[in-house]
């Protein structure tokens, strides 16, 4: 199987041995029978393959890291029940206290509130490269470089075959968030990063169902995170949920081509409005990084635009939030249906308001995520809801 998405469909499933479901059944048992000691106690050890408890491990769980894995082209892959759990357990998992992260920003706020918290609180160092570059703030502390392929919410991107090389010329492993892209527009390993994680509860569940994550790289480094995260912290995902991005990935292919081909149409419209002062997206000519876009990403710049109002207020922002009526307003992403929020008082409300001055992140900014609705009909409801400021 070469093509995405005939793997979407059929990596890490097979009908089942017993029913010839073709559909990966719901596992749901806590415990499983290992038949003898010796058998048990070579599974407790790590020296046989077998389920023992489904915090450690689920049938059901085990065909959604398979795909993943596959999609994303990495050795293994571990499922947490959030994305929030997979990004703690990476910390927790590969680094100890004296140890030093860089990232590279605007990061989603929840992932640098996490950093700041809890990585600090076990005396790990967060340090922001965005503004000084990477090089300038590794260190010999420096054990992580942290990027997202798609910038929350400003949408800006980083090289990621050259952070990659940077980090890997000083035996610095990088992780790379691709939630806002998926494998359908960008694969970090195939540039040379280290691990790829997602918040699966958004493009790859893609029905607002589900909530998960997923972290996926070299078989070492994924069992490192997985006795940690799994075995210590106790952040598994649920067979239910694992059944439903099971579903949710089938079509993910398809969703992505109709998101990105929706964002766009968005996009263009809002580019053009009056009463708009900036659009981030990109896959506008405009957008500062057009060309490392069209490098970097395949198929397609991604669902998600963020605009900000000429009137940089947040009662602009939210005169034209409430006037909306088919976006909805939530926070999360990469459903079916359009979602709009107002990244500073919700995503991002975790971190100062100097941070977000920083980050570009205004008052008058407002982040879409595009669903599969038609275009037309959502850039109708747009106009009307912007036209009180034209």
């Amino acid at each position: 199987m070469t093509h995405l998405r005939t793997r979407a469909v059929h990596a890490g499933q097979h009908p089942d041995p017993v029913t010839g479901a073709i559909t990966t059944p719901i596992t749901q048992s806590s415990a499983f029978n290992y038949g003898t000691l010796e058998r048990g106690a070579a599974i407790f050890a790590g020296e046989a393959e077998g389920y023992r408890y489904s915090r450690f491990g689920n049938p059901t769980v085990a065909a959604l890291e398979a795909k993943m894995a596959d999609l994303e082209g990495a050795q293994a892959a571990v499922a947490f029940g959030s994305g929030t759990a997979v990004t703690s357990s990476l910390l927790l998992g590969l680094l100890k206290p004296g140890d030093e992260i860089a990232f590279l920003g605007p990061l989603y706020g929840g992932t640098e509130g996490l950093f700041r918290s809890l990585g600090e609180r076990f005396g790990i160092k967060a340090v922001d490269a965005t503004h000084s570059g990477l090089a300038a703030c590794l260190t010999p502390a420096t054990r992580m470089v942290w990027v997202e392929t798609l910038t929350n919410p400003g949408l800006r991107l980083h090289d990621l075959a050259e952070v990659a090389a940077l980090a890997q010329a000083r035996g610095i492993l990088t992780v790379a968030d691709n939630t806002f892209c998926t494998p359908c527009l960008t694969r970090p390993l195939e540039l040379g990063i280290d691990l790829v994680m997602h918040s699966m509860t958004k493009y790859l569940g893609g029905h607002g169902d589900a909530t998960g994550g997923v972290v996926a790289g070299a078989a070492a480094l994924v069992a490192a995170v997985r006795k940690t995260g799994l075995g210590h912290v106790g952040g598994n995902l649920s067979p239910q949920e694992a059944f439903l991005f099971l579903r949710g990935i089938k079509t993910l292919p398809l969703r992505m081509a109709a998101h990105c081909a929706g964002a766009a149409a968005v996009a263009e419209f809002l580019a053009a409005h009056p009463a708009v002062r900036a659009v981030h997206y990109p896959g506008l000519t405009s957008h500062p990084q057009h060309a490392l876009a069209q490098r970097q990403l395949q198929g397609g710049f991604g669902g998600m635009v963020t605009f900000e109002l000429l009137r940089n207020e947040r009662a602009a922002a939210a005169q034209v939030l409430n006037a909306l009526q088919l976006f909805t307003q939530a926070v999360s992403l990469g459903d079916v249906d359009s979602l709009a929020c107002h990244p500073a008082s919700t995503t991002h409300s975790f971190v100062s308001p100097e941070a977000r001055a920083a980050a570009g992140i205004s008052e008058g900014m407002i982040r879409l995520s595009v669903g599969i609705e038609h275009p037309d009909d959502l850039i109708a409801d747009l106009a009307q809801a912007l036209q009180p400021l034209a």
